[in-house]
């Protein structure tokens, strides 16, 4: 059983009595599901689950409500001996999306205040982009993610007071003694290659066999690339050349989608795929980076909004796309293979999980530094570099970006796979695990008013 951070909030949420319904969104595979399940289990007598895809693919009860008093109806005629009331009776609408009706119904459900709901979705936000009457004011989406690191290696073992002695560490800025590192970076590379979906992490739990892992990102990566089923045939085509190209393009220079590329049409520009863009994001099956030439803070006031960096949602599909079931070049070290994608992805979906909104910068004479985050304790912005090499102190668009006085960063961090803690001016230098606790950070006396 799975250990995942967002239990407890979904929890508070249910046990609190909010006045709005809580939407888990995400993409498909990552556990919404089962977390919501398994909370909705533990806390509520009367436990009711529609999965709307298995009902419009089957006898199609609820495909024509439109009404709570027909959804009532609906719903007693197979769970009408579990329907009591608020206190004891949670209903949980699964995968919302196939019957987009009911994100509007939500509204008047709460209204009538008659049981307890939660809801979820894989292809919410593309839905709540088409939905013409979003029930606004009585719901709150939660983004839900894979497993992250920390939660990786909570599954191999380490307890939550383990978790909470490396944070001590990574706040006081120790380095960890060698035993530690070389464990602590040893579950790294495995999570490079194992990723954090569920169904994989669970299988290396049990086998560790590469091969069985391997086998379900396969199912994933396909399903990933052909579930575009609100769209026609031709628009499906171009969302699946997108995220195939995804990690050639992560193994590129630039490291980002070439418009021409997709279909091969010169004159083609970023507009001509703003829907298809939007999907990969939406859906959570790619993770967007946007560009910043002249940072300012907040960044979302400086972003460019027509580049942009698309990361797959988890850095095991992308490592069976790229080394297979051949793991040493990841656990090895190979001095010859880049892993430099690897170690971005998996730093984008941590970053991600952790809240933060994602940027890079991107300056024509001075390069690229990989990720921008704001950081609203400081009011400043921070640059991360990541670094999967031995080269991890060459780094000269970083220079670059803290040399400038105009912009408002006052530090940097590099990640990577060095075990010692140490600080050069500005720049310090962090294991690469230690990413888990770039937590969005705040200043206690700035809360109050």
């Amino acid at each position: 059983m799975l250990y995942r951070k967002i239990e407890s909030f979904i929890k508070n949420w249910l046990q609190n009595e909010s006045n709005k319904i809580l939407v888990i969104d995400g993409a498909r595979q990552i556990g919404k599901s089962y977390i919501v399940r398994k909370c909705g289990k533990e806390l509520f007598e009367n436990y009711i689950e529609l999965n709307f895809v298995e009902d419009k693919q089957g006898e199609r009860l609820f495909e024509k409500v439109r009404s709570i008093d027909d959804f009532y109806f609906t719903l007693s005629t197979i769970h009408g001996d579990k329907m009591k009331d608020k206190k004891s009776t949670l209903i949980f609408l699964d995968e919302i999306q196939e019957y987009p009706q009911f994100i509007t119904l939500l509204k008047f459900l709460k209204q009538d205040d008659k049981y307890t709901y939660i809801a979820s979705g894989s292809l919410l936000g593309v839905t709540l982009a088409d939905t013409s009457s979003i029930p606004i004011g009585s719901i709150e989406v939660k983004r839900m993610y894979q497993l992250d690191f920390e939660e990786f290696l909570i599954a191999n073992g380490f307890s939550f007071d383990a978790i909470s002695s490396l944070e001590e560490k990574f706040n006081a800025r120790q380095s960890l003694d060698v035993a530690m590192h070389e464990r602590l970076l040893d579950l790294f590379k495995k999570y490079l290659i194992v990723g954090g979906l569920p169904d994989c992490v669970n299988e290396f739990l049990s086998s560790r066999n590469v091969m069985k892992i391997r086998q379900i990102q396969d199912d994933i990566i396909r399903f990933y690339g052909e579930d575009a089923s609100k769209y026609d045939k031709e628009r499906k085509l171009k969302i699946k050349r997108i995220y195939d190209m995804l990690p050639s393009t992560m193994q590129g220079v630039n490291k980002r989608i070439i418009i021409k590329d997709i279909e091969g049409i010169k004159g083609k520009r970023f507009a001509n795929y703003v829907d298809e863009f939007d999907y990969l994001i939406s859906s959570g099956i790619a993770l967007d980076v946007k560009a910043i030439s002249n940072p300012v803070f907040p960044l979302c006031q400086s972003e460019d909004k027509n580049l942009l960096k698309l990361y797959m949602n988890d850095v095991g599909l992308l490592s069976n796309i790229l080394f297979k079931t051949n793991t040493k070049p990841i656990l090895e070290d190979i001095r010859s293979i880049n892993l430099g994608a690897l170690y971005e992805t998996a730093v984008a979906g941590q970053l991600k999980t952790l809240g933060h909104k994602l940027f890079y910068y991107d300056n024509r004479k001075n390069g690229e530094v990989d990720f921008l985050i704001d950081d609203y304790g400081k009011l400043s912005v921070l640059p991360v570099e990541v670094k999967s090499g031995r080269d991890y102190s060459i780094h000269s668009a970083l220079n670059h970006f803290l040399s400038n006085k105009s912009y408002p960063v006052s530090e940097g961090f590099v990640l990577s796979n060095e075990r010692e803690i140490k600080s050069v001016q500005k720049i310090t230098y962090l294991p690469i695990y230690f990413v888990m606790f770039l937590k969005q950070s705040f200043d206690d006396s700035s809360m109050l008013i």
